[in-house]
C-alpha cells in the first residue's frame, strides 16, 4: 500500500469515526415511565381527535403542530381545541425525525397525557409514552388502547435493560378505569 492510499484509507477512518460519534451523541434514550408517574405527571390528559397537522422552522429546527378536538378530559383544563407541538416533520423537501416522538393521522382518536412546557405550549409527556391510540376492531367493533411505546424498547432503570412494554390491545372501558385510579392515587 502506498502513502498516498494508506493517508486516504485513514482519512476514511477519520471521517466514518467522526459520522459515528455524531450518531452516538445525537441518540436519544427515553426512560421507562410507570402509568401511575405519567397520571401524576401530567398537567392535562384527554382523549382527542386528532384535526390536522402543520410543520414549521423553530430555531432553526422543524416542529410539528398537531391541532387536537377535545372530546374528554380526565385532568387539567385544556380549551375544546388544543395545540400539541411536537420535534420534527416535514417542510418542504426537508424531513427531521425524532424518534419515539408520535405523529398523529387526521381523524386518529387517542388519549394524550400533556404537559404544558415553559412557553405555554402543550407536548405530550414522554413522547411515545404518552400517547394511547384509541382503534376499533372492524369485526367485532371492540374498542381497544394501545400505548404507542408499547413496541419500542425503553430503558428499565430497575432491570438496567432496554425492553417493550406498556400498555397493549386494552379494551377502552378497562383503560379508563386505570386512569381513574392513577389519578385517584396521585398526590
Amino acid at each position: 500500500m502506498s502513502y498516498l492510499q494508506r493517508r486516504r484509507f485513514l482519512w476514511i477512518l477519520f471521517l466514518i469515526g467522526l459520522a459515528l460519534i455524531a450518531a452516538v451523541a445525537n441518540a436519544t434514550t427515553l426512560v421507562r415511565l410507570k402509568f401511575a408517574d405519567l397520571a401524576a405527571q401530567a398537567t392535562a390528559i384527554a382523549r382527542v381527535r386528532s384535526l390536522h397537522s402543520t410543520s414549521y422552522f423553530k430555531n432553526r429546527e422543524i416542529w410539528t403542530r398537531t391541532e387536537f378536538l377535545v372530546e374528554a378530559q380526565s385532568k387539567g383544563q385544556l380549551p375544546r381545541v388544543v395545540n400539541v407541538e411536537m420535534p420534527g416533520g416535514i417542510v418542504g423537501h426537508l424531513h427531521s425525525r425524532v424518534d419515539e416522538v408520535p405523529a398523529f393521522a387526521p381523524g386518529e382518536e387517542a388519549y394524550v397525557f400533556l404537559w404544558a412546557a415553559p412557553g405555554g405550549e402543550y407536548r405530550i409527556l414522554g413522547w411515545s409514552q404518552g400517547a394511547f391510540r384509541i382503534r376499533s376492531d372492524a369485526a367485532t367493533g371492540t374498542r381497544t388502547v394501545t400505548q404507542d411505546s408499547a413496541v419500542a424498547p425503553l430503558f428499565d432503570p430497575v432491570s438496567g435493560q432496554f425492553r417493550p412494554g406498556g400498555v397493549r390491545n386494552l379494551p377502552l372501558a378497562v383503560f379508563q378505569l386505570k386512569l381513574k385510579k392513577a389519578l385517584e392515587a396521585a398526590p
